[in-house]
C-alpha cells in the first residue's frame, strides 16, 4: 500500500466581518494576501512562516465565551511559533490585542501566552526552549 503525506495546506476561519479581520491579521500578525474570491468576501492569507488561514463569511455566531475557552470539544486555538515571546508581546501589545493568559509552560518544552483577535478567536505564541526537538514543517 503506497502511503500517503498529508501536510497541512490551510486553516479555515468564518468570521462575522471577514474584510476587517483580514484587514487585522494584516496589520498585526504580518499576513500577505494571496488570494481573494471575486464573489464574496473571502481570502487566503499567508503568515510569514508560509502557514495559510482562509477568512470567509461565517453562517452562524459563536458566543465570546465559548470561542475563548481552550477546553471546549473541537479546534481550539492556533498557535504562532516565535523566536523571542517577549518581543512578540511586545509587538502585539502596541496593537492592543486581548490577552487571554499569563505567561506559562508549553506544551512539549518553551512558553506560550494566548490571545484572541477581535472576533474573540483564541491565538497563543510559542517560544520553544529547544526548537530542534520540536521542528517547524518544511515548506
Amino acid at each position: 500500500m503506497t502511503q500517503v503525506n498529508f501536510n497541512l495546506d490551510h486553516i479555515g476561519l468564518a468570521a462575522t466581518s471577514p474584510n476587517l479581520l483580514r484587514e487585522w491579521y494584516t496589520n498585526v500578525l504580518n499576513t500577505t494576501e494571496v488570494w481573494r474570491s471575486p464573489e464574496v468576501e473571502a481570502y487566503l492569507l499567508r503568515l510569514p512562516g508560509g502557514s495559510m488561514i482562509e477568512i470567509y463569511p461565517a453562517t452562524t455566531r459563536s458566543t465570546p465565551e465559548v470561542a475563548a475557552i481552550n477546553g471546549v470539544a473541537g479546534w481550539r486555538h492556533l498557535a504562532l511559533r516565535v523566536p523571542n515571546l517577549e518581543t512578540a508581546i511586545q509587538h502585539l501589545d502596541q496593537h492592543n490585542v486581548s490577552w487571554r493568559s499569563d505567561i506559562r509552560p508549553a506544551g512539549g518544552g518553551g512558553r506560550v501566552r494566548f490571545f484572541s483577535d477581535p472576533e474573540g478567536n483564541l491565538w497563543h505564541l510559542v517560544e520553544r526552549s529547544n526548537p530542534d526537538q520540536i521542528p517547524l514543517p518544511a515548506l
